[in-house]
Order: structure tokens, then C-alpha cells, then sequence
């Protein structure tokens, strides 16, 4: 199997170099300084520029504009994102010996419906009523895996099912590791959809426990990438303890998952990784534990992947509900593949650590992100908008833009930080800058707002918030070395 990781050049002056935001991320920046500066000048004199945070009832033209011709690019970059269609052609998972009783191994079923539906051309492999016990799925170019309402795809409770090792990420580090549940490697046209349910079982398997007893791996794995290891001797599976992903679809292009309902993840959810034109529509993840926690169960984490489109989904997790990564530390910058143009919108945020993140794998950069007509609601929700980074992350985050959203119920609104994890030594500085959010009603919080930045040197700069209004915060705003922050026409947030 072909494991060579890809690669595309990544330096600061390269926004979006195929839709032509380099013009645009400049522009916004000039716009933004410039109104930053005429405003304290006008206060104090030049020395006041250098001054964290600027304040006023109104909005300059120069920065109305800015903001505009931000949007302006959305359609542009939605444009290209294209679901893939399939022909008309039905694979019936019962008629390779599939039995829905929650007990047949399905197994050789799947696998024979997908090469049968990919040798005639493409088409739908349908899971119809009934529940299908099966082990690792392995989709193929031009298949549709779906599942009609009321069927069930249940997922095999034995680690033993997910072998052999393939390759993928593990919390952003390449290895080769047990297969994620659903996984595609290198093909074209794929597709997950239908109005059924998808059921990981990780509760009733000893994936969950892994989180504590694989630390020993995890700290192995990190190891490996820092020193440069070759990712095909980085070999877990049996006899290790990293959990596997639920869907990761690597180095695709064209995928749609859609409509379906995943619950019980052994981990990351939906994790597309190194792919091209995805679309994640009316998905449901509810991988929120009861009683008991789901550790690390994010629900949608496209990972150094170009053109996504994250539209109507309903997200209630035990860690990020949208969580945009591009690889970790030193392995991530090895590889080098940024994660950009991603859209979300739409969605529904219930529990989760964050609602829309960018972070904390930044090591390949992250940008041009647009989120739009989404609501948080829940008191389990610990940050509704959430940038996280850490010098030894390194990358960026820049280009992030928000707009028309409602966060009902949250316990931090805007949570944007440089030191993640508390981490505040490394040898890879990350940079945030850029980020634009307005016209967001924040209802019920604990707390506003926090940025915080690394140090006086190395800081998070170039945020807009405007027309933002905080209802309800009973905890002081922070904000630490930053620069050119701006607010317009906010209310709320204690920094008056």
C-alpha cells in the first residue's frame, strides 16, 4: 500500500491560492489597520497604537467593505464543492448472505456487495431493515454504502475486527494502525448516505478504556513523528492501544456523507483526512456518553483537506462537535498539507468542548473558514467558538470568519488561545490573525470572551467582533498579548 505522504508548499503570502484570497486576506488586513489606527490616533496620539483593544458604536466603510468582500468569496469556493452521483444501480447487501439479526458476522457480505458494485461501474451498496454486525468496511471508487431508514450497520465489538493495519492519523500523527470502521484510501467518488443508523458499539468494546491505557502509545507514536520516523515502521494495532477513527476517508476526492445518524464512536467521528471536495450534509452525531463519558468522540474533523462543505448537522459530543485540524507537531509540518476553505452551515451545536474549532493539530496551517446561520445551545457546550493552538503546534490559524449565528446557551462564547493545554514553551511559534465574527447573539454565558496570546513578542492579532451582543456573563473577559483587536457595536463584554 502506497503510504508517501503529499505535500503542497505552505508560506505566509500563500492564502487560498487557487480562489484568489490573497487579495482578499490582504485587504482586510490593510482595512482593519488602518480603521484601528486613525481610531486611537485620535485619542492619544501615536503611541496608542500599540494598544490591545479599540471600541466604537460604529462600523468605518473601510471595514464594512473589508468584511463584504470576505463573503463575496464564499460562493466562489462553494462553487467547486460538488457531491459525486452514482448510477442507478442497486447492491443488496442480503443477496451476498447478509443477515440482519444483530448476531451474523456481515463481513464478507459488505465486502463482496462493494467489489461487485465497483466492478459493474459504481452504484448503491443498500443496507435495508434489520441490524448487520459487521468489521471494518472498506469503501471503493464510485460506491454508495446506503442505508435505508430503520436499518442499522452494527459494528463488531472485537479489536481483532479491525485488522489488518491500514494507514491513517491517530490525533493527527501518520501510523499504521487498526483500520478506522468505515475507510477509503485513495479512491473517488464514495459516498456514506441514507436515513439509517451507523453504530460504532465502542461502549460494549474496550475502545473507550484505551484512552488511559493507550498513553504509553500515544506518547510513542508522538515520539516517532518528532524523530522523523518513517510512517510504515510506525506499526500498532495488535498488542497497542490507539483507537481508531469511525469514518476517515483518506487521500479521496469527491465524497458525500449524508443523512445518516452515528452513534457510539471509538473516537473522532467523521474524519476525513487529505481529501478534496467533501461534502457532510443532515448528518446526526450523538456520541455524547450517558452516565459515562465518550472520551474524544469529536464529531466532524476534516484534517488537511481543501474544499468542505459542513451544512445542516446536528452535533451533541464528549469533545469538539467541529474540530479543523492539519496534522500535529513536528509530523504535521512534515507533511505540510494546510487544511482550507472549510464552510460550515446550518448546523446545530448541542454538548461538546467546542462548537466551531479550528485546532489544536495547526501544524500545517489552517484558513479560510466560513461559518454562517448556526446554533449552540447547550450547558454542556464549553465553548460555542473556538481557536486553540500551542508553540509546539506551530502553524496558523487565519482567515476566520463568522456570521448570523445564535448561541442560545454556552459556557464560554469566543474562546481564542495560543497557549492550549496550558503549553507555553516550543520551538514552533503558531500564529492566529484574521479572524472576523459579527452579527452573533450570545444569550446565556459564563463567560464572554478570552484570547490570549503567547507572549508580548508573539501574539494573536487582527480580530474583528461586531454587532455582537452578550446577554448574560458573569465572568470578566481576557485578553492577553494581543494587538489590533477591535470591537464595533458590542455589548457584554465587561471590557467597557
Amino acid at each position: 500500500m502506497l503510504i508517501q505522504s503529499q505535500s503542497r508548499k505552505n508560506s505566509d503570502s500563500s492564502f487560498l491560492p487557487r480562489c484568489g484570497c490573497t487579495k482578499l486576506a490582504s485587504l482586510f488586513l490593510i482595512a482593519l489597520t488602518a480603521a484601528f489606527c486613525t481610531i486611537v490616533q485620535s485619542k492619544s496620539g501615536l503611541a496608542a497604537a500599540v494598544s490591545a483593544v479599540t471600541q466604537s458604536a460604529t462600523e468605518s466603510k473601510a471595514e464594512a467593505e473589508a468584511a463584504a468582500r470576505v463573503w463575496a468569496r464564499l460562493p466562489e469556493i462553494l462553487a467547486r464543492i460538488v457531491p459525486p452521483t452514482f448510477p442507478k444501480r442497486d447492491f443488496l447487501i442480503t443477496k451476498f448472505g447478509a443477515v440482519g439479526d444483530g448476531k451474523t458476522d456481515c463481513t464478507p457480505a459488505f465486502q463482496k456487495a462493494i467489489a461487485a458494485c465497483q466492478k459493474a461501474g459504481g452504484g448503491r451498496v443498500v443496507v435495508p431493515l434489520g441490524k448487520f454486525l459487521t468489521g471494518a468496511i472498506h469503501l471503493k471508487s464510485h460506491v454508495n454504502l446506503h442505508i435505508v431508514k430503520d436499518g442499522t450497520i452494527l459494528f463488531s465489538t472485537k479489536t481483532k475486527d479491525f485488522l489488518p493495519v491500514v494507514f491513517n492519523r491517530f490525533e493527527s500523527t501518520e501510523v499504521m494502525n487498526y483500520s478506522p470502521f468505515i475507510y477509503a484510501f485513495g479512491q473517488e467518488n464514495i459516498a456514506i448516505t441514507g436515513e439509517g443508523t451507523i453504530d460504532g458499539q465502542a461502549s460494549k468494546s474496550d475502545w473507550h478504556k484505551w484512552k488511559d491505557t493507550g498513553k504509553e502509545d500515544q506518547n510513542k507514536l508522538v515520539a516517532m513523528g518528532d524523530k522523523g520516523v518513517p510512517t510504515k515502521e510506525r506499526i500498532f494495532g495488535e498488542g497497542h492501544f490507539l483507537r481508531p477513527n469511525f469514518v476517515q476517508p483518506v487521500r479521496c476526492r469527491n465524497v458525500l456523507i449524508e443523512g445518516i445518524r452515528l452513534i457510539d464512536s471509538p473516537m473522532w467521528v467523521l474524519n476525513p483526512l487529505y481529501c478534496t471536495n467533501v461534502t457532510v450534509r443532515g448528518v446526526t452525531v450523538d456520541t455524547k456518553g450517558t452516565g459515562i463519558k465518550a472520551p474524544n468522540t469529536d464529531g466532524c474533523d476534516p484534517e488537511s483537506c481543501f474544499d468542505v462543505l459542513i451544512e445542516n448537522c446536528t452535533f451533541n459530543t464528549d469533545d469538539d462537535c467541529i474540530a479543523i485540524k492539519s496534522g500535529r507537531d513536528a509530523d504535521g509540518r512534515r507533511v505540510n498539507i494546510p487544511c482550507e476553505n472549510i464552510v460550515i452551515r446550518n448546523c446545530h451545536f448541542k454538548a461538546g468542548h467546542g462548537g466551531v474549532t479550528a485546532g489544536s493539530e495547526t501544524a500545517a496551517g489552517i484558513r479560510n473558514i466560513f461559518a454562517e446561520n448556526c446554533n449552540f445551545d447547550s450547558p454542556d457546550l464549553k465553548m460555542a467558538l473556538r481557536l486553540k493552538t500551542n508553540p509546539r503546534r506551530g502553524g496558523f490559524v487565519e482567515n476566520f470568519f463568522v456570521r448570523n449565528c445564535t448561541v442560545d446557551t454556552a459556557v464560554t462564547g469566543i474562546h481564542i488561545t495560543m497557549i492550549y493545554d496550558k503549553v507555553t514553551e516550543g520551538e514552533a511559534i503558531p500564529r492566529i490573525r484574521n479572524v472576523d465574527i459579527r452579527n452573533v447573539a450570545f444569550m446565556k454565558l459564563k463567560q464572554a470572551l478570552v484570547i490570549e496570546g503567547l507572549s508580548e513578542r508573539d501574539k494573536v492579532t487582527d480580530v474583528v467582533i461586531a454587532n455582537c451582543d452578550f446577554k448574560s456573563a458573569d465572568l470578566k473577559s481576557v485578553i492577553t498579548h494581543a494587538e489590533r483587536i477591535r470591537m464595533i457595536n458590542v455589548r457584554g463584554t465587561g471590557l467597557d
